[in-house]
């Protein structure tokens, strides 16, 4: 059997990402920074190690050799971070992923898989033609997601570097917004506090609440579910002789913003009494884009399993299960 070490398995993708391996039968390793993941990753036959990345001399606690493949899904977002401390980027993103590789070099690893970020093609989104794999590099240079960005780019580089040098596979995958139930509905937009919009108009669907549309109703998004996200992971472990290379997580298909919300009404509203919808054409237009997924397709065999109501009505399950409570507490339903 196939050990796989998951870096990140404590964050969002990452448990999905973890579960999901060891489901279609690797023997996965799950590494954190949490100190305990309170026996989340045992109940599940995982063993599961708290490794403080930016530390070189911290991975020896890991397994030195018998590794077949490494996904490295830890990093610093600024929808995680409060305030600005750009020096975080570079140690998380930066120097961890260097000894993350040094790491995967050591124990022999054939594959190496990286979640890039939609923000190194930022300039791209705003429009509903697909944005191609190998799309170079660009990004804000006046924001606070530059250094984010350019720390994603600096990481990105270190893999080809040591896929190159050690001769090992790479797959850089390139993640918009994944869509997945966690029970902290918050994230930082410029460092401040704020609900998760999505998670907004949930919250007023289910008490029949008005949900507003704001700007242009037709809007397209590539809605991706987090299950769609691990299987693409999944497969880069998986299919024989994969080429290295970029890799959209996407659907390739465009949900407008307006039948994104009747989706949400139509799933967590009550059925006798849903949440009526108010257009507000005055406010900003949210923004829009879509992912080329043709190079997963044919060279992986991708199919994206979840259509937009099929993700939604899986996320209301994870709702109602709150599978992943002992690893990230239960959702406070007052809010």
């Amino acid at each position: 059997m196939n050990k796989i070490v998951v870096f990140g398995a404590t964050g969002t993708v990452g448990a999905y990402a973890a579960l999901q391996l060891k489901d279609d039968g690797f023997d996965v390793i799950a590494v954190g920074a949490r100190k305990s993941d309170h026996g989340f990753f045992a109940s599940h036959g995982i063993p599961y190690f708290s490794v403080d990345i930016t530390q070189a001399s911290a991975f020896q606690v890991l397994p030195q050799s018998g590794i077949f493949g490494v996904v490295q899904l830890a990093g610093m977002l600024p929808a995680r971070m409060e305030g600005y401390e750009p020096q975080r980027y570079l140690d998380i993103n930066v120097t961890g992923m260097l000894h993350i590789l040094e790491y995967a070099a050591t124990v022999g690893a054939r594959r190496v898989l990286y979640s890039q970020s939609i923000s190194d093609v930022y300039p791209l989104v705003g429009t509903a033609v697909p944005i191609p794999e190998d799309t170079p590099s660009a990004f804000p240079l006046d924001n606070d997601h530059s250094v984010y960005a350019i720390s994603k780019n600096a990481a990105a580089d270190l893999l080809r570097h040591y896929s190159a040098r050690y001769g090992f596979a790479h797959y850089i995958l390139r993640f918009p917004n994944i869509y997945l139930y966690h029970p902290n509905p918050y994230y930082y937009v410029d460092g401040i506090r704020r609900m998760e919009g999505y998670r907004s108009m949930i919250y007023k669907a289910l008490r029949s609440q008005p949900i507003e549309v704001w700007g242009n109703p037709s809007r397209v998004r590539d809605m991706v579910y987090v299950k769609d996200c691990t299987q693409l992971i999944s497969l880069c472990m998986r299919v024989q002789n994969a080429p290295s290379g970029v890799y959209n997580v996407g659907t390739g298909v465009g949900t407008t913003l307006e039948d994104q919300i009747k989706g949400i009404i139509e799933v967590f509203s009550p059925k006798d009494n849903p949440s009526p919808i108010l257009y507000a054409p005055e406010k900003p237009d949210a923004p829009q884009y879509i992912f080329d997924i043709t190079k997963g397709r044919t060279l992986l065999g991708y199919r994206p399993q979840y259509t937009y109501l099929d993700y939604l009505r899986d996320f209301k399950a994870e709702m109602q299960a709150q599978r992943f409570a002992a690893l990230w507490g239960k959702e406070d339903f007052s809010l």
